[in-house]
């Protein structure tokens, strides 16, 4: 059986000649909404070939291999992580409605945002590679940034940051019904509350 980087079995298509950001980027958008939908482990050279309307070998001289192809993929836009990072700036009273919208709209937002996230979401389960990328998007780029104000948040924010990607997981992997029928500003009220009591706690008056 022939392994999906062999590209001497696959038929011979005309591409755009290696060296043309155009095509580099057509492969690039083709192999994002491929790695989003079918993980790392279901996608292939040839299929993001096919989907690109290049030959395979074409995919392989921009790229190398299917490992650099997916390190490209998972490149986060800077907005993307601002937009997180911006929703901790603000009243702390409606500080669990910023980033629960925030994260939504990043992660269940435009393919250009969206895509990414979810290609490297699906990978993480069995790619070391996108589970390392994705536990540094919240630890280091997301948490860190936050650390350096306020330490007390860095777990609160762990918890919050995992809580939110299984309401992703639940909308867009597995396609939970009860999730999934509901647009994303009702899933900010349902939500939002239980970010705010973990990221802005109430403190108890204090007894005299």
């Amino acid at each position: 059986m022939a392994d999906e980087t062999d590209v001497s079995a696959a038929p011979k298509r005309q591409g755009r000649r290696p060296g043309s950001n155009g095509t580099r980027q057509v492969i690039l958008d083709a192999a994002r909404a491929r790695f989003a939908k079918d993980g790392y482990t279901g996608s292939t050279i040839r299929k993001i070939a096919t989907d690109s309307g290049v030959d395979a070998s074409l995919v392989m001289q921009f790229f190398g291999s299917k490992d650099e192809l997916f390190r490209e993929v998972m490149a986060i836009t800077p907005s993307a992580l601002s937009r997180i990072s911006d929703a901790f700036e603000g009243p702390q009273n409606s500080l669990g409605e910023r980033v629960t919208r925030a994260f939504l709209e990043v992660w269940d937002g435009t393919p250009e945002d969206s895509e990414p996230f979810i290609a490297m979401l699906r990978a993480a389960i069995s790619n070391e590679q996108a589970s390392i990328q994705l536990r540094d998007l919240i630890q280091t780029r997301v948490v860190h940034d936050l650390a350096s104000r306020d330490p007390d948040m860095t777990v609160r924010v762990e918890i919050v940051s995992s809580m939110l990607i299984g309401v992703i997981v639940g909308r867009r992997i597995v396609h939970v019904a009860g999730i999934v029928e509901q647009d994303r500003e009702s899933l900010v009220g349902i939500i939002a509350p239980g970010v705010q009591a973990i990221l802005a706690p109430i403190s108890p008056p204090v007894r005299t």
